[in-house]
């Protein structure tokens, strides 16, 4: 699978509470539920109008297929082809 990251517009996501945003996921994870494993959320960053979303998914059409069947908006998707960190400078 090909790991993604997917922008969405949300205003005010960063004024969500904690209600909200176990909602939000649990939505998203009853999706992926009923789309079998071709699809898998890692983790999100929210900010303050934008949720960023690290999905792996073997094409970019089931992570649109995700945000209808869960009402989340795509703004964007970007392949992620290589991860760097402060480990890589060791390397």
């Amino acid at each position: 699978m090909k790991t993604y990251l997917i922008e969405r517009d949300i205003p005010g996501a960063g004024q969500f509470t904690p209600v909200d945003l176990k909602a939000i996921s649990q939505k998203s994870c009853s999706v992926l539920t009923e789309m079998g494993p071709k699809i898998k959320w890692l983790h999100s960053y929210v900010t303050g109008n934008k949720i960023y979303c690290v999905y792996q998914a073997e094409n970019e059409e089931l992570l649109r297929e995700h945000g209808k069947k869960g009402g989340f908006p795509v703004t964007n998707i970007t392949e992620i082809g290589t991860t760097i960190s402060p480990a890589t400078a060791k390397e």
